[in-house]
């Protein structure tokens, strides 16, 4: 286009303005610059329709991350590991390592809020306007195993390849067959060749997997490729929710004895 073209902006806030319509494709704008582009309306109706596009963009991504209810990360009990890398944890929810196109591991025993911190991670990157997707090992294996042709496979393994970050929650939970192995190696492998990061949780170390997939040919490669570029973030503690459980406990029972005291 040249300045002599009849929709060309004039002035740098034109052109920024121009720019942004452009962006955003309304053509029937860009027809009629030269009629409307000193309108004092037409920044706002831009404004308004960035906005509405963000908002339902955002929508979307979050419903296709599939999340779902998680407490935010103020209510996490840092006093309560007896070892956990607060730093690290940080960093992750910088979400360089989504930039970056690397892993993260998260690893511990059962309660001890690696779900809480995934469905965090997961909702930050998301607002953060990332691509993401949610699932359990189990689901994310299951549904793969279920499909009956190859074609069908390849379907559903784009929903858990193409998304900028994978989380997969509860690796180390169930015991897996040689071809559930297969699945996971193959999702781990098409994202590491992108790459494209995937956000892991295990309570089992790394030295444990054959355990969780025996027989499986491919579990050795599996975790160089999954630990090649990872940040691995080791949390040790007791269970959370057993210490919940029993607190909750203890207060039923004072709130029972007080009870008994007031009637009699």
């Amino acid at each position: 286009m040249t300045t002599a073209d009849p929709i060309s902006p004039v002035g740098n806030d034109s052109r920024e303005l121009f720019a942004r319509v452009q962006r955003l494709g309304l053509f029937g704008l860009l027809a009629s610059w030269s009629e409307i582009a000193s309108e004092p309306w037409l920044e706002r109706l831009v404004t308004l329709e960035e906005h509405e596009r963000k908002r339902r963009s955002l929508e979307r991504r979050l419903k296709s991350a599939r999340i779902g209810a998680f407490k935010p990360m103020a209510d996490f009990d840092w006093a309560w590991p007896k070892r956990i890398d607060r730093e690290a944890l940080d960093d992750l929810f910088s979400l360089r390592f989504v930039e970056e196109g690397i892993n993260a591991v998260l690893l511990g025993p059962n309660g001890v809020g690696k779900t809480m911190i995934l469905r965090n991670l997961a909702h930050q990157a998301t607002l953060r306007g990332h691509t993401v997707h949610f699932t359990t090992a189990s689901g994310m294996l299951a549904e793969l195993a279920a499909q009956e042709s190859s074609a069908a496979l390849s379907r559903r393994l784009r929903r858990y390849c193409q998304p900028k970050l994978l989380c997969v929650d509860e690796v180390g939970y169930l015991s897996y067959n040689s071809r559930y192995a297969d699945l996971l190696f193959e999702v781990v492998t098409r994202r590491y060749d992108e790459p494209r990061s995937i956000l892991l949780s295990t309570n089992k170390p790394f030295a444990e997997w054959s355990q969780v997939f025996p027989h499986a040919a491919c579990v050795v490669t599996l975790i160089d490729r999954l630990v090649h570029r990872a940040e691995i973030v080791d949390i040790e503690a007791d269970s959370y929710r057993l210490k919940e459980a029993k607190e909750r406990a203890a207060k039923r029972a004072a709130t029972r004895v007080t009870r008994r005291r007031a009637a009699g």
